[in-house]
């Protein structure tokens, strides 16, 4: 290969890694807005538990990515076989579904309590779509205080929804960072393959690099201030527009300095 398209390959390969770490740097806070949104929306819907799973494979399996409440621990990673339960069923027909007493509903798929130790009496799953695709299911299961448990209400299927578009949100860029992750980590962990040892190295030093480094804190900044609210996001957007445009404008007149 030219030096020339080693070179390119390398500019390549360095934008995708900038990208991954960039992702990998994101992930966790991701996670962590859909959990403070699950309890803040389970407060708003007086709900005692509330999770969000994804699609898990082509098959339309289930997973849960977040939970909160008594055995939200236990849910973590828990799959769902596709077309089973009342997550299976919103997920597949798109609508959105609220149970009073789930021991009267046959789609009911209690494998899930029976894993848990939990009781779930009365639930309320809505779909989670981004760009028209369903992406996953959020759900609000029982109420705060002891049975019977008062059904959820239209009204509250319709905040759910409210709630469920924000989230979706959320659970889309996860994915995205996700993917981005373990891209990386197949091609940095393929230690069998040794015409990758040369490229595993040549990364090492990139991330060992000042500039990679500084690249990662400037991501991190801009995590911290995109998470203090609107106003602080919105004078970080506008600052970095006006550093691209000098940036841009300084590059169109470069050639006055010859």
């Amino acid at each position: 290969m030219s030096e020339i398209g080693v070179d390119n390959l390398q500019k390549k390969l360095q934008s995708l890694i900038e990208t991954f770490d960039v992702a990998n740097v994101l992930t966790e806070p991701l996670t962590n807005s859909i959990e403070n949104l699950l309890r803040v929306s389970a407060a708003s819907m007086n709900s005692e538990e509330a999770s969000v799973l994804i699609r898990d494979g082509d098959e339309g399996d289930l997973r849960f990515l977040s939970a909160i409440g008594k055995v939200a621990g236990k849910l973590l990673n828990l799959r769902i076989p596709a077309g089973k339960g009342i997550a299976g069923f919103v997920l597949s027909s798109g609508q959105p579904m609220a149970v009073a007493d789930v021991g009267d509903e046959s789609a009911f798929y209690d494998e899930v309590d029976r894993k848990t130790g939990y009781s779930t009496q009365t639930i309320l799953a809505t779909p989670l779509r981004h760009n028209g695709e369903i992406i996953g299911v959020l759900e609000y299961v029982n109420r705060i205080g002891e049975p019977p448990f008062e059904s959820f209400t239209p009204a509250e299927m319709d905040d759910a929804a409210m709630f469920a578009e924000v989230i979706a949100s959320l659970v889309n860029a996860y994915e995205s960072a996700k993917l981005l992750r373990e891209l990386g980590n197949r091609l940095l962990g393929n230690k069998n393959e040794t015409d990758y040892i040369e490229i595993r190295n040549w990364l090492r030093t990139l991330r060992e690099s000042e500039e990679h480094r500084e690249m990662m804190d400037l991501a991190i900044l801009l995590r911290e201030i995109a998470a203090r609210g609107d106003g602080e996001r919105q004078l970080c957007r506008e600052l970095l527009e006006s550093i691209l445009r000098f940036s841009d404008a300084k590059t169109e007149t470069s050639f006055l300095s010859f």
